[in-house]
């Protein structure tokens, strides 16, 4: 049985992904497909359009097999994190034969060059790394910088590569990967495969008729046009554009949360605002001291979650990655606990979103062969898990009830303990 894993977001699914499944079923002939999808928080600091049970929903109806949940810690962190906590996870099911990914670089080889390259961090690496980010440069720039300096002897252009977003994800999966077996941890043999992107840039904001549009231009046009959407048709699966187009469908944006946000900087940061005992020691992940002066010092412009960001962002500190910061804060995500879970090996457990059919058969493979436990049940979960898993599996039901509280909004949150594993 031959299963490959794609680490996704689905935010929301779309042609492009389908695309994607069928490619892995002809192209690489997978009896099965895992999904290792972010929950209700992705990775560029933004909410989820659509619940994670929703896009579960979304992924089984159009290729999928099993969609297994990556935990928040992960979900919101850097690319690097996101990449590390995926790949450990596929990695411990023990019977994922290949991950594949979309990248706008055809050339795995060329990704594969690159991510040895960002696995050795040499001290040359680290100088030049720190010389560019103490220039000014951001740490995207720097980074490119100092990799062309490791790649003199090489006609590759990893300008063009490491400037796009699928590319550097990419990399940084096979990098995961790489690391891991240099340090022995590795479970599985595991094999890396890319499909080109097709159609519309992962930024891009507008929809080409013709074209695969890129999940950011659908977000954009239910935002806008969120009751109105048959000119999205030829976008989504049929399946998609039914659920787009019922009378219920609930979308989040990044500006719903904005009250909230607010709250928590002023409760938490309250200090630093009115100068008394403005050095208390903040624990928030990824969030350093100066970034904390940032906020407190723009909290009196804020406005609403997005203009903040855009007030407070820099050269050297991008709009993402404030984002991200921000949601750390409100999700109450801690650097001390992912500083725990780095040092154990990331992903602690596989919370199992979905399945159909076809995936029964895996997940009672995945219960035979996993390093780590699988997770049908929270309640039982909560009383089996050792601590360093219990915060983390914690820190998910705490962003998933916060984000039900702001997409019911007047009605009644989903319970996440009562929330049953979609079934296709």
């Amino acid at each position: 049985m031959k299963t490959v894993a794609v680490i996704a977001e689905y935010n929301p699914f779309h042609n492009g992904h389908k695309y994607q499944l069928e490619n892995i079923r002809k192209k690489h002939n997978a009896d099965k497909i895992i999904i290792v999808m972010s929950g209700d928080f992705c990775q560029r600091g933004i909410p989820a359009i659509f619940d994670k049970y929703t896009r579960t929903r979304m992924a089984l109806e159009n290729g999928a097999d099993l969609v297994i949940e990556l935990p928040v810690y992960f979900a919101l962190g850097s690319a690097e994190y996101f990449a590390q906590g995926a790949v450990s996870l596929i990695d411990k099911l023990g019977i994922v034969n290949e991950i594949n990914f979309g990248s706008e670089e055809s050339d795995i080889d060329k990704l594969y060059q690159c991510a040895q390259i960002l696995s050795k961090e040499n001290e040359e690496y680290k100088s030049i790394l720190g010389e560019a980010l103490k220039s000014g440069k951001s740490f995207p720039e720097a980074r490119n910088i100092a990799v062309q300096n490791q790649n003199i002897d090489s006609n590759i252009d990893f300008d063009n590569i490491l400037s796009n977003p699928n590319n550097i994800l990419g990399i940084e999966y096979i990098k995961a990967y790489i690391q891991r077996t240099n340090k022995k941890l590795n479970h599985s043999n595991l094999k890396f495969t890319n499909i080109t992107r097709q159609g519309s840039g992962y930024n891009s904001s507008k929809i080409v008729k013709g074209e695969f549009a890129s999940a950011n231009a659908l977000r954009e046009a239910l935002k806008y046009s969120p009751k109105n959407n048959d000119n999205l048709a030829e976008y989504v699966p049929e399946s998609v554009f039914n659920f787009l187009n019922h009378d219920s469908i609930k979308t989040t944006f990044l500006d719903d949360f904005s009250e909230t946000v607010k709250y928590k900087l002023i409760s938490d940061f309250g200090s630093k605002i009115t100068g008394i005992n403005p050095n208390t020691i903040y624990d928030y992940y990824d969030v350093t001291p100066n970034l904390i002066n940032t906020f407190s010092n723009n909290i009196y412009n804020y406005t609403t979650l997005s203009e903040f960001i855009n007030i407070c962002k820099s050269k050297n500190m991008t709009y993402t990655r404030i984002s991200r910061c921000l949601f750390h804060i409100l999700l109450n995500l801690k650097q001390s606990t992912i500083d725990v879970l780095k040092e154990n090996d990331y992903c602690q457990y596989a919370r199992i979103l979905g399945f159909n059919e076809n995936g029964k058969d895996l997940l009672k493979a995945i219960k035979q062969n996993s390093q780590i436990p699988i997770i049908t049940k929270l309640t039982k979960a909560l009383k089996s898990l050792d601590e360093i898993a219990k915060q983390s599996i914690e820190a998910d039901i705490i962003a998933s009830t916060i984000y039900q509280s702001i997409q019911n909004k007047q009605q009644h949150m989903a319970n996440e303990f009562t929330r049953g594993i979609v079934k296709i």
